[in-house]
């Protein structure tokens, strides 16, 4: 009964025994790889498949490291020649502890791909398209694109602008939306790298196994599919390379960009080559350091690697000076790409803005914006053109009374302890990198943190 549910579901099952002997294989399966069943039942995997090596096998490979491999693309060409495009994940099989064999589960997205490409030749035809698009190399942003009236964000655009000018390694985090990618490119564009290629990737996009092979590149028959592709560290080379949301590379591949960091060698997956690289590295975080590595999502040891120079953007919702300013270069912007006119925003737009908490950064506001100019007919942004979250999220805002304004002493006071607490909480409690972050002796430091104590007993 089982059987034969397996062998009528849609996706291609292959599984093996501990020696790779094959126990199971599906009919679609046996449709990718134009075989028949009998064919492989029974057999060694690497005598039905003889293109296929101990390295290359994901099933022979998960059954000797007894770790699963996800979601790993896969292109090859079956007995007929037919090109086949699959996604397959292998997982060891496990029974009280002892390792009894592997199963692989592939989806076909031939179809899919083949149809989306015939979709996109076809849209050319239809539109008469005959121009490419212009190629784009390096880094688009420099540091006057960053628009800020806040005094936290300028210091932070004039030390961007002193380690532009080094090679170092630059930690950068802020909340999504903040802006961090511009500020990387205007950390490259203003170093002596600005000619050399700028290469940015999201570690958080793709599974391990794909990551891997984008940044390190691949030899052809590492793995099925594989061909000769240099990663991202090699097209790099001479640059700047900026991985976002490094939290997200998982704990065995950061080990390995640990190590590329100290000795600048770069070895392709299925390679015994190894390449000397030149490259700077650029990454960011979507929450501080210190927390990324006690829950587990940065190694310490690649954390204080990384940490030569930090820089932290902050939220919209504490420059709220710098709201004013960014909307004028949106409309400006959208007046520009949607042939509009538009020469004022009204004063409740920018209050309600004000008030709202923009838990999408500047990126949100951005878009806020487009919306906004899309609505419009006129020459003017009203409330009526907002989206409603936004105008629903204020709805109940009301002028402060004087009951809840703090006094002056008090207020400094709260904004001392937030940015102690904050210092510390980048440095991991290490209060010498604290002091240095506030730019103040390490003594003064400590007693104020002392005097933080007393006053909470």
């Amino acid at each position: 009964m089982v059987m034969a549910i397996l062998d009528s579901i849609d996706e291609a099952i292959h599984v093996v025994n501990a020696e790779g002997i094959t126990i199971f294989y599906n009919q679609v399966a046996a449709e990718h790889d134009g075989l028949n069943k009998e064919e492989v039942l029974g057999r060694h995997i690497l005598e039905v498949f003889p293109s296929l090596t101990r390295e290359s096998s994901t099933l022979l490979k998960v059954i000797q490291t007894k770790q699963p491999i996800f979601h790993l693309p896969q292109t090859y060409k079956n007995k007929w020649g037919k090109l086949i495009d699959t996604i397959n994940t292998t997982l060891p099989i496990q029974v009280d502890g002892k390792l009894i064999g592997a199963v692989e589960i592939g989806k076909d997205y031939s179809k899919i791909k083949t149809l989306s490409n015939k979709l996109v030749d076809l849209q050319s035809k239809v539109k008469g398209v005959s121009k490419k698009p212009n190629e784009f190399y390096g880094a688009k942003y420099t540091f006057k694109d960053i628009v800020t009236k806040n005094i936290q964000f300028n210091e932070v655009k004039q030390q961007a602008s002193k380690v532009a000018k080094s090679s170092s390694t630059v930690l950068i985090y802020g909340e999504t939306g903040t802006g961090k990618e511009l500020l990387v490119q205007a950390i490259h564009n203003a170093s002596a790298r600005k000619q050399a290629p700028f290469i940015a990737q999201n570690c958080a996009a793709l599974p391990e196994s794909l990551l891997e092979s984008i940044l390190f590149g691949t030899v052809k028959g590492s793995y099925t599919g594989a061909v000769d592709r240099a990663g991202l560290f090699e097209i790099a080379h001479g640059g700047t390379l900026f991985l976002d949301e490094i939290n997200s590379m998982p704990l065995e591949l950061q080990s390995r960009l640990l190590r590329v960091l100290e000795d600048g060698m770069v070895r392709r997956i299925g390679s015994s080559k190894t390449f000397q690289v030149d490259v700077r590295v650029i990454v960011a975080l979507n929450k501080y350091p210190a927390e990324c590595v006690k829950d587990n999502e940065l190694r310490p040891d690649l954390y204080y690697r990384l940490n030569v120079f930090s820089l932290e953007i902050p939220p919209l919702r504490n420059r709220l000076e710098d709201i004013p300013y960014l909307v004028d270069y949106f409309v400006s912007l959208y007046n520009h790409s949607f042939q509009k006119n538009v020469d004022k925003v009204e004063d409740e737009v920018l209050q309600l803005f004000g008030q709202y908490a923009w838990p999408g950064n500047v990126r949100e506001l951005k878009h806020i914006i487009e919306h906004a100019m899309i609505m419009t007919d006129g020459e003017k942004v009203t409330q009526q053109h907002l989206p409603r979250h936004i105008t629903h999220s204020t709805e109940k805002f009301k002028e402060p009374s004087l009951k809840t304004i703090k006094p002056l002493r008090q207020a400094l006071q709260d904004t001392e302890n937030e940015l102690i607490d904050s210092a510390l909480r980048t440095t991991g409690g290490n209060i010498n990198q604290a002091a240095k972050l506030l730019q103040i002796p390490r003594q003064t430091l400590q007693y104020k943190i002392l005097k933080q104590k007393q006053s909470l007993q």
